[in-house]
């Protein structure tokens, strides 16, 4: 008679086991403080273009003019230009192209980076701004004081690092122009960014007055979501002048740079950097319109 009992007890206490688990589950399911993760959106671009065909040819034999004075086999192969070796094509691709003409030689580089976040919290937008930005302050543009938003800088910018320069006039130069000899400076001699902003919009006497602070370095409206422009002169030992300006902007995930540089013949002579600024903002705003497309 106890045996009967006894195996009911044992029914009853595994039917408590089983709904307490089940209970149990339920609640933790629903305890506060223990929402479900949210993955951030993927980048809008997915691929990148094909960095030598991103470049029509009428473009580059304009930025490089010596490729006009070339056979046509040479031109053939000048344009088709050399492509940046990367171990990853559906990150980062890139391409460049040189020409040499009797008064002076050119080059042009274009780099495309799709940036991509492995951090489910952080959209891949989020991470190509954030390497952006790294980039602008790197460049150390004169008057952006470093760690600024990506946009709204450009007039501020331009004003704030006029008024710098007339407070500070450099020794030697009472009008507040820069030395000629900056001008001759190797890139990594330039201690501030007010030395390198001298040094890089001084450039030809030619472009003169209020078109020089439109020369410097500086953050650019109306390219892609974020753009700035850099302007460097150098020289080394008794060789010409080399300028190089560059253009970066970030458009959604993508990271486009474009290097268009010239080394006169001449060593007297220094490279025009109204120039080559127009001609790399030109290009850079036909690259964009190539990822867009």
């Amino acid at each position: 008679m106890a045996y009967v009992p006894g195996v009911a007890l044992l029914a009853a206490l595994a039917v408590g086991c089983s709904a307490g688990s089940g209970g149990g589950a339920s609640d933790a399911d629903s305890k506060p403080g223990n929402p479900a993760v949210t993955t951030a959106p993927p980048g809008k671009y997915r691929t990148l273009p094909a960095p030598c065909r991103a470049v029509p040819d009428s473009t580059l034999k304009d930025l490089l003019p010596g490729i006009a004075q070339l056979s046509r086999q040479q031109q053939e192969k000048a344009l088709r230009g050399a492509a940046t070796i990367t171990y990853d094509t559906d990150r980062k691709v890139g391409c460049s192209w040189k020409s040499a003409a009797p008064d002076s030689s050119r080059n042009l580089t274009i780099d495309f980076e799709r940036v991509v976040s492995y951090d489910p919290a952080v959209s891949d937008e989020d991470r190509a701004r954030a390497l952006y930005v790294k980039k602008e302050n790197a460049a150390e543009l004169p008057g952006t004081g470093g760690g600024s938003p990506e946009k709204g800088k450009g007039a501020t910018a331009s004003a704030e690092g006029e008024e710098k320069e007339k407070e500070t006039p450099k020794p030697g130069d009472d009008q507040g122009s820069a030395d000629p000899s900056a001008s001759s400076a190797p890139s990594s001699a330039a201690p501030s960014p007010s030395a390198s902003a001298s040094t890089s919009a001084s450039g030809d006497p030619g472009p003169s007055g209020s078109g020089d602070e439109d020369l410097r370095p500086r953050v650019l409206d109306g390219l892609g979501d974020a753009a700035f422009l850099d302007d460097l002169l150098t020289r080394a030992g008794s060789t010409a002048q080399h300028r190089t300006v560059s253009v970066v902007f970030r458009t959604s995930n993508v990271l486009v740079t474009v290097r268009y540089g010239e080394q006169p013949a001449l060593v007297t002579k220094v490279p025009d950097s109204k120039e080559l600024q127009e001609k790399a903002r030109s290009l850079a705003r036909k690259l964009a319109e190539v990822i867009s497309g």
